[in-house]
């Protein structure tokens, strides 16, 4: 197996990868946001990959999530731990708390969603927006990691907005009235394509402020710097658990998300587009 992990460059040195290669993977979706590198944790191979770029450069309206997803599937990973930044919508989900979440709000407006289209026709079942084998590895792998079972919240509605600005306070009021846990900008359409391409995929979110709805809390980028930095050790440490701990009998549905889900006949899609999507839908066509 091959474990792909998406996050920030904190994460990838403190992962402390042996045996490492860094490799320059083209997709018929443009470059990813870096090189991938590839490296030995605990006997498993893991491929880093760093989801705004080393140096931070891409924003998350314009992050390549395609390219770097068919960059993933393309060096065999199979499956994928996320980090995120999130803010809370609740009074007792505070900075620096850990997050499992297990379901989507999607507020964004200009992101490709998709792997497909130009003559393919996906209608790709969604209802699990993670996949629930890895959520449970990831919660087992936060209480483990920090030593108490109720330090991370297993479960949860992450709401992902477009951004780049934060929320107005009717919006984040909004999101609140509707009972949703956290408030983020990455999550789609990365789920999303996750699942396209057939890949188990969750996240742990490290919250860094009570978003906009809060008195006297007006989101800024010194605070969420602030609050992310503090909470990197401890993702960090989640993450480097769950790659221990992997099993080596792990199952998720999201390996067979593709059977039964495409409505185009081989035959009416054009060969280009069959091409352009072979690695991620060949086995179907």
């Amino acid at each position: 197996m091959t474990i792909g992990v998406i996050g920030g460059s904190g994460l990838y040195e403190a992962l402390a990868l042996e045996n490492t290669r860094s490799e320059d993977v083209s997709t018929p979706y443009g470059e990813p946001s870096e090189a991938i590198t590839i490296g030995e944790l605990a006997g498993r191979e893991v491929a880093f990959l760093p989801r705004h770029g080393e140096d931070h450069r891409h924003p998350p309206s314009d992050a390549p999530y395609r390219a770097n997803l068919y960059a993933l599937k393309s060096v065999g990973v199979d499956r994928v731990i996320a980090t995120n930044a999130v803010g809370s919508l609740r009074e007792n989900l505070p900075p620096r708390a850990l997050v499992v979440p297990d379901q989507i709000f999607d507020r964004t407006k200009h992101r490709s969603p998709t792997f497909f289209g130009d003559g393919m026709v996906v209608h790709m079942g969604f209802a699990e927006p993670y996949c629930p084998a890895m959520v449970d590895h990831l919660a087992t792998a936060a209480a483990a990691a920090t030593g108490d079972e109720t330090a991370t919240e297993r479960g949860g509605t992450y709401v992902c907005i477009e951004g780049p600005q934060f929320s107005t306070k009717a919006e984040s009021e909004f999101y609140r009235s509707q009972g949703w846990d956290i408030v983020g900008m990455t999550a789609i359409p990365e789920a999303k394509l996750a699942r396209e391409a057939e890949l188990s995929y969750a996240t742990v979110a490290g919250v860094t402020d009570y978003d906009v709805w809060k008195e006297d809390s007006e989101v800024s980028l010194e605070e969420v710097l602030a609050n992310a930095a503090a909470n990197e050790d401890a993702i960090n440490a989640v993450v480097e658990r769950a790659i221990r701990t992997m099993p080596d009998d792990f199952e998720s549905e999201a390996w067979s998300a593709l059977e039964g889900t495409i409505n185009t006949p081989t035959e009416a899609i054009p060969e280009e587009t069959r091409e352009r999507v072979d690695l991620l839908a060949g086995d179907y066509l």
